[in-house]
């Protein structure tokens, strides 16, 4: 058996219908679409979620909450990832930007207090939980806001 020999069994490919090719193909006249009405029509495909005049489901039901356009995200850093840093290490958004701890700095990188710091560190960042502040200083290291 050679490559060029090889075919799909019989059975197994099926022709498309093509509508709308005169009387003798027997899909002519109205091309399998029936007689007037919204489906017969060119263009007559509904958007989802119409429902036949009805009023949608989508407008039935009731708007709720609300999303502030004004939102401040905060990229958000705990202590436990700052372990990694030698000590005597200046962290600063670049320095976590490249260790892959921020991907991007949206409003701002807020320090959290979840997890210990064993040694001393500058870090420099937008914004500090309290405990995080105080976790820091106990180490020995400082925090900068920026």
């Amino acid at each position: 058996m050679r490559l060029s020999e090889l075919k799909p069994p019989e059975g197994a490919k099926k022709k498309r219908k093509r509508i709308g090719r005169g009387e003798g193909s027997g899909h002519g006249g109205t091309s399998t679409k029936g007689h007037k009405g919204y489906k017969a029509r060119s263009g007559g495909k509904r958007s989802p979620g119409y429902e036949g005049g009805q009023m949608p489901l989508q407008r039935r039901l009731p708007k709720r909450g609300f999303k502030n356009p004004f939102r401040k995200e905060w990229v958000i850093v705990n202590l436990r990832d700052l372990a990694e840093f030698p000590e005597g290490t200046v962290v600063d958004v670049e320095k976590l930007k490249a260790s892959g701890f921020v991907k991007k700095a949206g409003w701002g990188v807020k320090i959290l207090g979840e997890g210990e710091v064993t040694r001393p560190l500058t870090v420099r960042a937008h914004g500090f939980s309290l405990s995080a502040r105080k976790k820091i200083e106990a180490a020995g290291g400082k925090a900068e806001v920026i």
